[in-house]
């Protein structure tokens, strides 16, 4: 795979314009891509034919999210089996006797067998992915990786330690990352803590390895949460109050939450709560491929506007975009920024015309949202 230079430092975190769209990482992955990736596993290709692939298919997913009008874009995280083992695979002390698959999807069998070393000078392969799509736009870049408590679900812990410190191992391997990032010019990065929904009661682990992670890199973290997205079906049901007070503890910018599959009962969490910091606000569900309409986008904007100010809000999707197929990714993606701009417009129109909106839009029922 071809390396590029340095670029110089990235733009700013958050695009210069109200209510930037952004995406929350992953992308459609096509089917095509998934028969070639069985294909490398199953030894018909070769690694290097393998990443000229993941490299086309980056630079499509980058045209499809700056044609759909995304501010800040991803890249895709294309080259990503799922959310976990990419990470993992690169780890230092992480022990994966078999990394062939019967499905690319599928998860490694991941043991540790003692405790994890210093991270070292050997990165995890974020720096290069980032350095690859940095050099094809213009638009600020997102990075996100898997945070420590959702990569250790799928640790077997066979060196009889303590699971909190594997915990915290992990994520001193991934704030050595992040610092390497922010060397090569990433300002805007994002931890994914999938896992966390289905363990409410370890918040204040994942909360405290979190913290571990983001020190030390200057750039704009997020912090996101969701219910699970594996094969596009939530794996936890229930509410963010199990989040709270305790993410108010970890040192981010910003909470990126979804809202268009549950509902915005949580919004109230935020005000309960005196959240001050950004919101990546979820409105578009994942887990459909109903594709949600402009103004639909625009209502669920406009109820998160009744809680956190303007300048303070991202809009994203509920989640990842990976099970979506193609054409279905693409039409969200445009639905999300043209919802987005008919709220922008309005803003920006003054108090007046917000007002009249918000007496149209009223407290009407949300008849396209998805149980």
């Amino acid at each position: 795979m071809s390396r590029v230079r340095r670029p110089p430092p990235d733009a700013s975190p958050q695009a210069d314009v109200l209510l930037p769209t952004t995406v929350i990482g992953s992308y459609a992955v096509p089917e095509w891509l998934g028969h070639v990736r069985n294909d490398y596993y199953q030894g018909r290709i070769s690694r290097s034919y393998l990443d000229e692939i993941h490299e086309m298919a980056i630079k499509a997913a980058l045209v499809d999210q700056e044609r759909a009008g995304i501010d800040i874009v991803s890249d895709g995280e294309l080259r990503r089996d799922n959310d976990i083992d990419y990470l993992l695979a690169r780890m230092p002390g992480i022990d994966i006797v078999r990394r062939d698959k019967a499905d690319y999807f599928d998860y490694y069998e991941a043991s540790v067998n003692g405790p994890l070393p210093d991270p070292g000078e050997v990165g995890l392969g974020l720096v290069d992915d980032f350095l690859f799509i940095r050099q094809l736009t213009d638009l600020p870049v997102k990075v996100s990786m898997t945070g420590p408590f959702s990569l250790s679900r799928r640790i077997r812990n066979a060196a009889d330690a303590d699971h909190a410190d594997l915990v915290r191992a992990l994520a001193r391997l991934l704030s050595a990352e992040a610092d390497r990032l922010a060397q090569a010019g990433a300002q805007a990065l994002q931890v994914d803590e999938p896992f966390l929904a289905g363990y409410p009661e370890a918040v204040d682990l994942a909360v405290e390895a979190v913290n571990i992670v983001t020190d030390g890199a200057d750039v704009s973290w997020t912090l996101h949460v969701c219910y699970g997205n594996r094969y596009a079906r939530p794996l936890w049901a229930g509410h963010y109050d199990f989040l709270f007070p305790a993410v108010k503890k970890a040192k981010v910018d910003q909470l990126a939450l979804e809202f268009a599959r549950t509902g915005d009962d949580d919004l109230s969490l935020l005000r309960q709560h005196d959240w001050d910091r950004r919101l990546g606000l979820g409105v578009i569900d994942v887990k459909t491929e109903q594709v949600e309409s402009a103004e639909l986008v625009a209502t669920r904007i406009r109820r998160a506007l009744r809680v956190v100010a303007p300048d303070k809000l991202v809009i994203n999707p509920d989640c990842g975009l990976r099970h979506l197929p193609p054409q279905v990714a693409r039409a969200k993606l445009a639905a999300m920024a043209a919802g987005t701009a008919l709220v922008r417009a309005e803003l920006e129109a003054g108090p007046v015309r917000r007002v009249t909106a918000a007496a149209e839009v009223g407290d009407a029922q949300d008849s396209q949202r998805s149980g």
